[in-house]
């Protein structure tokens, strides 16, 4: 039986997670990184290789964790309408349930964070949800032109993230009832 690790990985990912919101990812270093979770920087290249895959597996694992809310909202109605609006309440409950991922996802760029590897990764991880949200645009829709598209885009992305980066990290608790009334009025307007 292999010993239990003295520093977990999700207590350094928080700690990493916690200089990138404090100072970006110049603060990120791995003396930084190293003095916030305890584990040393031999530990620290061992288990992630670098600075870089350290900071891209912080992001790779708020984003997985936001795609477990929005993959499970795909799934909970037949109805398309009730489906995007699920889509979009899923930010908020995301945000309610990691509050410090939602911040970090909402104010660095992937770009800032990511490696060159790290980000095709973050593709192949958003390739289900792009292809979710593509066919729920037919399905409300009855097509698939850029207008249409960019409706339930400004519904289910532009308008969640908004009203959550507004209000982060103390989310009001009328914020889903007004936001899934928001979403269907803007999906109404066909």
């Amino acid at each position: 039986m292999a010993p239990e690790r003295k520093h977990t990985s999700d207590a350094i990912l928080d700690a990493v997670r916690s200089l990138l919101l404090d100072g970006g990812p110049r603060a990120a270093t791995i003396a930084a990184i190293a003095g916030a979770s305890g584990a040393p920087p031999g530990t620290l290249n061992h288990r992630f290789g670098n600075r870089e895959a350290i900071m891209s597996a912080t992001w790779l694992r708020a984003v997985k964790r936001f795609h477990e809310h929005a993959l499970g909202a795909l799934e909970s109605t037949d109805d398309p309408i009730e489906t995007a609006v699920a889509l979009a309440l899923s930010v908020p409950a995301f945000a309610r349930g990691y509050p410090d991922d939602a911040r970090l996802l909402l104010s660095l760029r992937s770009a800032d964070v990511l490696g060159p590897e790290a980000s095709s990764t973050l593709d192949e991880m958003n390739a289900p949800l792009f292809t979710a949200m593509r066919e729920l645009t037919r399905s409300i829709y009855h097509r698939s032109d850029a207008r249409s598209r960019d409706r339930l885009l400004r519904a289910v992305v532009d308008l969640p993230y908004a009203a959550v980066r507004r209000h982060i990290p103390a989310l009001p608790g009328w914020l889903e009832e007004d936001l899934a009334d928001a979403v269907r009025a803007l999906l109404a307007t066909r």
